[in-house]
């Protein structure tokens, strides 16, 4: 995720100015302001889009071979036989490429579902006004990638299945975007979003309320629920819904007309957080802005699924015996009818997140049973780890579970709700499902680990049968797979690099992983030319001195082993992920820090995902923890063989998740740490949003929050800090900062304090952010004011 994010941000952290007569005597500064111009495009074969001819047995693509210059390649794929060409026609095909133009959007927010093959998108924006950028990662959280000028078009590298949002330059959003393989093109034109999402029975929750066969329709008058026919009449169902305790859509009808289920929900006041935009676009005088924002502890709404039966005229609210405590932060319920109208799912996450159901409910009396049912001492990762496929045909369900302490799947019968069997298991984990095959019983799915001697965050392509039969590993190359299917799923694209690995791109049978033919190998000769450097990759053992810990190094261009180096640590430990970049990247970010004459570090230390519960769990109620101790381990131990890597000038920088655990290296491992730069951080659990929280450090709230609270600890802070914050963060309540500092200066310490005004999550990316980051680094670790770029 880190390895992409900033890709458009660092060059313009600098001041764009002088030149100098030659690279050898430019100052750091000049070299890394110079470091992305030098490097950009220098990487050729590195990335394809397949466009397949009809009967899926060839497709074409175009390819970049050098400066300006591409080639077009046609493969055929029985055979493996690849033609290339200057031309489309060379090839017998007619001239023109696909590129997929959209103003299809979507309000409903989107996450990131996954990496996928390398893209493009550009934004032509069509308002009076700048239209601002995220990308949205694969928590949710929102990453400033920008804004684009009225009249102005401007294009973005992505990955398919990376979700991007629009919004106006009142922070109004205009739609969610999910990046396909073919480049994308969109407009903002202010238009309103339009929902083109397809769900498994679109007919079943129609906007109007009616029913699949058109003879009833639901109506909400009053916060009561009307039944009317075909023929007009109106049937009351209830009479005591309230403003407090609404029934209310959608409703969701069963495919055969005769049942229904509406909400009842029990309303509660929602949390505003107000922020001040002090210097507005369109006005003079600040602005006064509020939205809904649930805190850890805060009272959440409470909904009951009501079943409402067409053929007696009446609505039975379902008993909430099995779902009493639900972890609901809008009061909705994804329901989902069997195919044959006999019962309705539902999922039931109990606050706390130690206890995860999927009810079914009988359509004739309403009577309530489980169909899957997860326990955990310390949490169930609900917003990651549940993920199920339906298999109506077979009334069957595909789920994954760590109970075994591990992402496995698992298939159990819907009726029974008993477990049949173990697709998978092994001290690997399951990353994401890319293909089920109900008529071959098969799944296709990515896992990272399956290998002892690979890094165990490589992901490979691996296939299984639903008996848990047939377990094959499809793809072996020595780093991380990105997989895209044929349309008819018989062949597959597999995309593998690492850090140290330029991509290697090849085509595959999916039945066997059989190598049909190697497409392209990137050709990175130009790129090291140009004094870009190779990361390092290196693994040490942690805090418990047996378990590995992976993490990558970046050296400057100009790297002296003679001379002794400043160690720059980039960290974003969220529970939710791993964040040390693993395919092959510019990572123009982290060099470009380098450059200035830093080593540049990132590991992945216990208590974040990807290596299996028992790792992640050092995070439960211990969110102060962060990793330090294996990550502090690592980088002595690389330190121990390099002696140019100076362990007395240690620093620290993150944003977000990353800003907290930023600062928390000042207050608790400050004999290590001797600078840190904390960016839009969560300083303290109980202000940030209530569902990251109360994931990892539970409810109700208890001692853990004060552990983890920079605020309550702000006066055993020592060292050089700097707080960045936007003043229109809408992910992290920018109050959180405003809190540490305010007890940092109660506490009489010394630090920087930088609000970015107009800028939201992410402060620490804006040109201005960036260019202090780096400023306050070079200031406190290289000790040379010199070069600073304010001066």
């Amino acid at each position: 995720m880190r390895s992409i994010l900033y890709l458009l941000v660092a060059v313009v952290a600098f001041s764009v100015g002088q030149h100098a007569q030659s690279e050898d005597n430019e100052s750091p500064y000049q070299r890394a302001q110079s470091l992305t111009r030098r490097t950009e495009g220098k990487v050729f074969r590195d990335s394809i889009r397949p466009t397949w001819l009809p009967g899926n047995q060839s497709f074409w693509y175009r390819v970049t071979i050098g400066p300006d210059a591409s080639e077009y390649v046609i493969v055929d794929v029985s055979t493996g036989n690849v033609r290339r060409a200057n031309s489309l026609s060379e090839l017998g095909l007619p001239a023109g490429e696909n590129v997929s133009t959209s103003k299809i959007r979507s309000l409903k927010p989107k996450r990131s579902r996954r990496n996928g093959e390398e893209t493009s998108l550009k934004v032509k924006n069509t308002l009076s006004d700048s239209v601002e950028v995220y990308w949205v990662d694969t928590t949710g959280e929102r990453r400033s990638y920008g804004r684009v000028q009225p009249g102005a078009t401007k294009e973005f590298h992505t990955y398919a299945g990376h979700v991007w949002l629009l919004s106006d330059a009142l922070g109004n959003p205009l739609g969610f975007f999910e990046a396909t393989v073919a480049p994308m093109e969109i407009e903002a034109d202010g238009e309103p979003a339009v929902e083109k999402e397809k769900s498994a029975k679109p007919e079943a929750s129609n906007a109007k309320g009616q029913s699949p066969d058109g003879n009833w329709t639901v109506r909400f008058e009053n916060h009561n629920v009307v039944l009317v026919g075909s023929d007009g009449e109106a049937i009351p169902l209830t009479t005591d819904g309230t403003e407090q305790h609404p029934y209310r859509g959608p409703i969701r009808w069963a495919d055969d007309s005769q049942h229904g289920v509406v909400l009842h929900v029990n309303e509660v006041e929602r949390r505003e957080v107000t922020v001040v935009e002090t210097s507005p676009r369109d006005q003079l005088q600040p602005k006064l802005l509020k939205y809904d924002y649930l805190k850890p502890g805060d009272e959440l709404p409470q909904v009951k699924p009501a079943l409402i039966s067409v053929g007696d005229k009446k609505l039975q609210i379902i008993s909430d015996e099995l779902f009493k405590k639900a972890f609901t932060e809008r009061g909705n319920l994804d329901i989902r009818w069997s195919p044959r109208s006999d019962e309705f799912y539902f999922n039931y996450n109990e606050r706390g997140h130690q206890l995860y159901r999927i009810l079914a409910v009988n359509a004739n009396n309403g009577q309530v049973r489980t169909v899957v049912e997860e326990h955990s001492e310390t949490f169930i990762e609900w917003n990651g780890k549940t993920w199920r496929e339906w298999l109506d045909a077979t009334n069957e369900l595909l789920w994954m579970s760590q109970r075994d302490g591990w992402a496995h799947l698992w298939l159990y019968d819907v009726a029974s709700g008993k477990v049949k069997n173990q697709l998978t298991r092994g001290n690997w984990v399951v990353r994401q499902v890319l293909n089920v095959d109900p008529e071959k019983r098969q799944v296709w799915f990515l896992a990272g680990g399956v290998r002892s001697e690979d890094d165990p965050y490589y992901r490979q392509l691996c296939r299984v049968n639903f008996d848990g039969s047939g377990f094959m590993q499809l793809t072996n190359g020595d780093g991380d797979h990105a997989i895209e299917f044929s349309p008819n799923a018989e062949y597959f694209i597999d995309r593998w690099s690492r850090v140290d690995q330029p991509a290697v791109t090849e085509l595959r049978r999916s039945e066997d992983g059989q190598l049909v033919c190697e497409l392209e190998r990137a050709d990175v000769s130009q790129l090291l030319e140009s004094g870009w450097t190779m990361p390092e990759r290196f693994v040490a053992k942690g805090r418990d001195g047996s378990t590995d810990i992976y993490g990558i190094l970046i050296m400057p261009s100009h790297f002296d082993p003679t001379k002794k180096y400043p160690i720059v640590e980039e960290v974003y430990a969220g529970p939710h992920g791993s964040f040390t970049p693993k395919a092959f990247g510019r990572l123009m970010r982290q060099h470009v820090i380098a450059e200035l004459g830093f080593i540049v570090v990132q590991a992945d230390g216990m208590g974040t995902d990807e290596r299996g519960k028992r790792f992640q769990d050092s995070c439960w109620k211990n969110l102060e923890d962060a990793g330090f101790p294996d990550r502090i381990a690592w980088i002595k131990a690389a330190a121990s063989t390099r002696p140019w890597m100076d362990l007395s000038r240690v620093g620290i920088y993150g944003g977000s998740a990353g800003g907290q655990t930023a600062m928390r290296a000042l207050i608790d491992h400050h004999d290590f740490y001797k600078v840190a730069v904390a960016d839009c951080g969560c300083h303290d659990n109980r202000m940030d949003k209530i569902w990251w929280n109360e994931q990892w450090l539970g409810w109700p709230l208890d001692e853990s929050y004060l552990r983890s609270s920079n605020v309550e600890h702000a006066h055993r802070m020592q060292g050089k800090l700097l707080l960045i914050v936007g003043e229109l963060d809408t992910n992290v309540d920018p109050a959180s900062t405003m809190q540490v500092v305010g007890a940092l200066q109660k506490a009489g310490k010394a630090f920087e304090f930088m609000p970015i005004i107009g800028a939201g999550h992410g402060a620490a990316e804006t040109p201005y952010g960036s260019q202090r980051r780096i400023d306050f680094l070079v200031r406190n670790l290289l000790g040379d004011e010199a070069s600073d770029s304010s001066r």
